[in-house]
């Protein structure tokens, strides 16, 4: 089973969850990552490929009262 995270460049990707039986079906998938504002990473192990994702988290939305209040 593939390494559920994986390190690049100091950052951490975390694994989609799926094995691609082919390198165009995982960057077809990568694509759609990318679009969505996602950091991309393909791996090949094994005869497979893998899909490594990551986003930073840039702006943080708080709903509601406060706890207390």
């Amino acid at each position: 089973m593939p390494e559920t995270s994986l390190n690049f460049e100091g950052r951490k990707f975390m694994w989609d969850g799926q094995e691609y039986e082919t390198e165009d079906d995982a960057k077809k998938v990568s694509q759609g990552y990318e679009d969505d504002g996602f950091d991309v990473r393909l791996v090949s192990e094994e005869g497979k490929h893998l899909v490594y994702t990551r986003r930073e988290v840039t702006e943080i939305v708080l709903e509601g009262a406060p706890p207390g209040v």
